[in-house]
């Protein structure tokens, strides 16, 4: 569980994706050490950095500029996209249409699936089936985006390795019936910035976005390098910042990790206040399990040292389905 933390962990995770999909990875020294890195920031603050993760700078900051480009359009532009029940909630969402414990949250953004097919997970994936709407302008969005997230599955699955090693078990844990085919979930956010007229009128419900926890297993975040506000929630309730480190992701576990590490790992309240008098961007990828999955503790020597937890056998379809339901107004 969550320690008081002040500071939030950087791990050079290159020697880990050098060896991720070598049989022999758990009796190499180099990714032993990552894994011991990522043991105890998961298990201290749930949140960590990471570096040496091969994904390009240029297409960090090209996500980043590619979403900035959207939502400077006017509204009506956005709105061709605009989110509904209908398009799966897949789409554009206006400043304060995503509530978050029933306080709207300030930003705007798009939300994306992994797609699904009718009929594909049966009355469990109903809500969300439905494929992405990505912007028309800039043009190049869908291209760009779809490799991104490409590259972001397979670095979080390599990732997802070396904690299955960390939580005591064999590498593959997180493969096959539990995420060999994994959902995931992206959000293009944008967080407007302080008016440097109205600085000292804003009113402290003002939040980019309110304090949660994440769904899944493991959420990547590439933020703006300039700009300091996401937020965690350390054991003593205080909140520390964790600053951008340009060619860095900032990552954190979810509620499905937490489960499957028998509450060894939490998934660590945060929030996003955006003090800055610039609109701030960041993109979201969030990897997750199969959608049908039912999630329970890891049958392993470690989490089997921690007692017994009471968890439920969760859907992952379910638990994200109910959120879903609850995250949104629409006018």
């Amino acid at each position: 569980m969550a320690t008081d933390f002040s500071s939030i962990p950087m791990i050079d995770i290159s020697s880990l994706l050098a060896k991720a999909d070598d049989p022999k990875m758990a009796e190499n020294p180099g990714v032993l050490e990552v894994v011991r890195q990522l043991d105890k920031a998961c298990t201290e603050a749930g949140f960590f950095y990471v570096k040496g993760h091969g994904i390009p700078d240029t297409l960090l900051k090209v996500v980043k500029d590619v979403t900035r480009r959207f939502f400077e359009l006017p509204y009506e532009e956005k709105a061709k996209i605009k989110m509904t029940p209908a398009t799966g909630y897949r789409g554009y969402q206006r400043i304060g249409e995503n509530i978050t414990k029933d306080v709207p949250d300030m930003h705007e953004a798009i939300d994306c699936y992994r797609e699904v097919t009718r009929g594909m997970y049966g009355d469990l994936g109903k809500v969300m089936e439905g494929s992405n709407q990505w912007p028309q302008n800039p043009p190049t969005c869908k291209i760009i985006m779809e490799e991104y997230i490409s590259l972001c599955t397979e670095l979080a699955r390599k990732i997802m390795r070396g904690i299955a090693l960390a939580l005591g078990g064999s590498p593959d844990e997180f493969e096959g019936r539990r995420a060999g085919d994994p959902f995931w979930v992206m959000r293009l956010i944008g967080y407007p910035g302080v008016s440097t007229v109205n600085a000292t009128d804003v009113l402290k419900n003002d939040i980019g976005c309110g304090a949660h926890t994440d769904y899944g297993l493991l959420t990547l975040l590439n933020q703006d390098d300039d700009i300091n506000a996401l937020q965690v929630k350390n054991l003593s309730g205080e909140w520390i910042s964790a600053p951008p480190v340009p060619g860095s992701f900032v990552c954190n576990i979810g509620d499905m990790l937490k489960i499957y590490s028998n509450g060894l790992y939490e998934s660590t309240f945060h929030r996003v206040i955006n003090n800055s008098p610039k609109y701030r961007v960041s993109v979201v990828y969030f990897y997750e399990t199969n959608f049908d999955t039912a999630v329970e503790p890891l049958d392993t020597h470690k989490t089997k040292a921690n007692g017994n937890k009471k968890f439920g056998r969760p859907l992952y379809g379910e638990h994200l389905t109910r959120k879903v339901l609850t995250n949104f107004v629409f006018e």
